[in-house]
């Protein structure tokens, strides 16, 4: 029986507009991917939704001066505008902070509890006399003491990645008021007993030996360091209460519910569909599903031992992760993207400058899957002007061109006793090579098997020379031209996951109603089914090319 296919991104955080590095991180290459599966015929439910509770919420609602619940509402429109306007296909973007999700983590919470995994103690927390309260860990700001990052939070550090307790920082002060005059007070608080999961944890990371190294590496760490009892709960208004008695100025952990949020916005989808009861086939039935998340490194140490351990301690039958696709940091111009220095790129932006399509392949060609990236305009109009003008672009813009001047805009001929077997043993495995690249998730090598078929296809119409052929043997120039119609078709077809857009202008050009979403791969490899006399729609440049100049200007507007 063939399984499902759940795939999940990092939820992405409500506090502003994201930037690329989130894009490419988790939702793009999550998005490709699910592309892909569905192209093949495969079952699959991409989800995902905003992660709005905790202290930045909290901190960025103040700032624009709105409450929190109009502030989280308000930029779950904006994000899900962009992300539909990028062309990601979830099957459904929720929200963290549904009623869903409320009721489903204080019942995990009751099950875990139930089973000894709970337990409350009594802790020294930073209370501030300026603001007249105590601080949870994302309130307390100062010098990370392994690596000297003197913005370091009090539950992880931006500098290094270190996952921190505010009690570790050097020269701590409230990230409200900027005081320094806070001391530890005694207060109570929930703890997850993660040390008891220790032994069960490392066995089921062992049984995931197909996880990429660098995920494999961050779970192991974790779990020869040995795991620690983790604070569950926060000193905020905004989020999941805890139900228990003398916990009402208390909620949890950000940490302890947005993971469940994948579970819970699952169950949105499946009210939305009016079949309430349908998230269980993808949750409650774990040998017919194959899991898959998508993220950025910082939030593999979450996916991999702590929310894996909270499923764990409910002792209920959820699925578990089968693979993590951690993708490194996209850098931007050797230093860091920064909302408040104004610095690098994001979403909102990007899709105002250049079309949604050139993002995508440019993030794909580049997706930081091995080592970081780092992102500059010059860099980009390269590829752009490289990759699509130069090579997809202007293959399509001759290819139509010369059909227009010498068979007045129509398919040539037909290719049953035609067909270039060179060409064909070429195709075969190159696209070979990039199905192979996609179903292993290896993005940034299908980028290159995608570029080598463009070169393939201008290396056939430079070779076979149809414009000075058609002088001479009409036939032959036909017999390439058709070729070179099928070529286009094929790149619509393999394109379709990276560049949707782009694919169905091809298509449409060729006046070809494919359905790309349900079309294989291997069926563009099939060079039949246009009649000669078919109508092409007229040559249109699919690419525009970015002039130096404007490079100058965007990397002098952006660079903070």
């Amino acid at each position: 029986m063939t399984k499902k296919h759940l795939i999940t991104s990092a939820l992405p955080y409500i506090n502003g507009i994201k930037h690329l590095g989130n894009l490419v991180g988790s939702m793009l290459p999550g998005d490709v991917y699910a592309r892909y599966l569905r192209q093949h015929g495969e079952d699959v439910l991409y989800i995902c939704g905003t992660d709005e509770h905790g202290t930045p919420a909290e901190i960025a609602a103040e700032a624009a001066g709105k409450s929190v619940q109009d502030y989280c509402a308000e930029m779950y429109d904006v994000q899900k505008d962009i992300y539909g306007r990028f062309g990601i296909s979830f099957d459904y973007f929720g929200r963290s902070s549904s009623p869903s999700n409320h009721k489903l983590t204080q019942n995990l919470f009751l099950a875990m509890q139930e089973n000894g995994y709970i337990e409350e103690r009594e802790i020294q927390q930073y209370y501030s006399h300026a603001d007249h309260r105590f601080l949870p860990d994302r309130y307390v700001e100062g010098t990370c003491p392994s690596c000297g990052y003197t913005k370091a939070r009090g539950d992880q550090c931006d500098g290094c990645g270190r996952l921190l307790e505010p009690t570790d920082l050097n020269d701590p002060y409230s990230a409200i008021s900027g005081s320094k005059d806070i001391e530890l007070k005694s207060t109570k608080h929930i703890f997850l007993l993660l040390d008891k999961l220790n032994e069960p944890l490392e066995t089921w990371v062992a049984d995931r030996p197909e996880w990429p190294d660098g995920v494999k590496g961050i779970a192991k760490k974790w779990l020869k360091e040995g795991l620690q009892p983790r604070c569950i709960t926060r000193d905020l208004k905004w989020g999941v209460p805890v139900p228990l008695d003398g916990y009402d100025e208390k909620v949890f952990y950000v940490w302890f519910d947005a993971p469940n949020g994948y579970i819970s916005i699952t169950q949105d989808w499946a009210a939305a569909i009016g079949q309430p009861d349908a998230w269980q086939d993808w949750w409650k039935n774990p040998d017919q599903v194959h899991y898959t998340q998508f993220m950025a490194k910082d939030n593999v140490p979450f996916h991999s031992i702590f929310w894996p351990a909270m499923l764990m301690a409910t002792q209920q039958n959820w699925k578990q992760v089968d693979y993590i696709k951690g993708v490194n940091w996209l850098n931007y111009d050797k230093g860091k993207f920064s909302t408040s220095q104004r610095r690098g790129i994001f979403t909102d932006t990007a899709l105002d400058l250049y079309p949604a399509d050139y993002w995508r392949y440019y993030l794909m060609a580049n997706c930081p899957e091995s080592d970081d990236a780092d992102f500059t305009f010059s860099h980009f109009a390269a590829i752009i002007n490289k990759d699509l003008a130069d090579i997809l672009g202007n293959f399509a813009n001759r290819s139509f061109s010369l059909i227009h001047k010498y068979f007045d805009g129509k398919v040539p001929t037909t290719l049953d006793n035609g067909l270039d077997q060179d060409l064909m043993a070429k195709l075969t495995h190159l696209v070979n090579e990039y199905e192979s690249a996609h179903k292993d998730m290896r993005f940034r090598q299908a980028m290159g098997h995608l570029r080598a078929i463009w070169v393939v296809a201008n290396e056939y119409i430079t070779v076979n020379e149809p414009w000075k052929t058609a002088k001479d043997n009409l036939d032959q120039a036909g017999v390439c031209l058709t070729h070179c119609v099928y070529l286009l078709r094929l790149f619509a077809i393999l394109g379709h996951p990276v560049m949707p857009t782009i694919s169905q202008q091809i298509l449409g050009l060729l006046h070809d109603t494919t359905d790309l979403s349900c079309t294989p791969f291997k069926a563009g490899l099939n060079f039949t089914g246009f009649a000669a006399g078919h109508a092409l729609a007229d040559p249109m440049r699919l690419i525009e090319k970015i002039e130096d100049t404007r490079v100058e200007e965007l990397t002098a507007q952006y660079r903070g």
